[in-house]
C-alpha cells in the first residue's frame, strides 16, 4: 500500500496508523533518503502505539528506547557497516522482549531482520512531499 502525504504531519499520521496495528515483536523495517521522513513516520507509530514519549533519532546512540505498555525500540543503522555490528549491541535480546523494533537505514542490516519484518520505503517526491510505502508480508496479515 502507497500513500502519498504532502507534509511531515501527514507522513507521522500514515505512521500512526502502522502504529495502531502493532503488535509484540513486530520489526518494522524503515528505508529512504537522509531527510526522507523516517522518523517522521516513527514518531507517528510511536503515537499509534499509545506512547507519549518525544521520539528523536537515535544516530549517535543506534537505538533510543520508549517504555510503555509495549514499548518501541527505535534504531538507526546509518552507521553500521554490517549486521555482526547490530549484533553485538543485543539485536536478539531486543527482538525478544515483546516490543516494537523501528529500524530506520534497515538496508544497513537486511540479512539480520526476520523474514516477517514490515517494510516500510519512503521517497521524496517533491519538497515537502513523500511516497510512502507499507509492505506487509502475508505472514503478517
Amino acid at each position: 500500500m502507497t500513500v502519498n502525504t504532502h507534509c511531515e504531519t501527514e507522513t507521522a499520521a500514515a505512521g500512526e496508523r502502522l502504529g495502531a496495528i502493532l503488535r509484540p515483536g513486530d520489526v518494522v523495517a524503515l528505508t529512504g533518503g537522509l531527510g526522507a521522513g523516517k522518523t517522521a513516520f516513527i514518531r507517528g507509530m510511536a503515537k499509534g502505539m499509545g506512547l507519549s514519549a518525544r521520539v528523536s533519532s537515535p544516530t549517535f546512540t543506534i537505538v533510543n528506547e520508549y517504555l510503555g505498555e509495549m514499548p518501541l525500540f527505535h534504531f538507526d543503522m546509518y552507521r553500521l557497516s554490517n549486521s555482526d555490528e547490530l549484533f553485538e549491541i543485543g539485536w536478539e535480546d531486543y527482538i525478544d522482549r515483546g516490543g516494537v523494533c523501528a529500524v530506520e537505514w534497515s538496508e544497513n542490516v537486511y540479512d539480520a531482520l526476520p523474514p516477517e519484518t514490515i517494510r516500510v520505503d519512503i521517497k521524496k517526491t517533491g519538497d515537502t512531499d513523500r511516497a510512502v510505502t507499507v509492505t506487509i508480508p502475508e505472514s503478517r496479515r
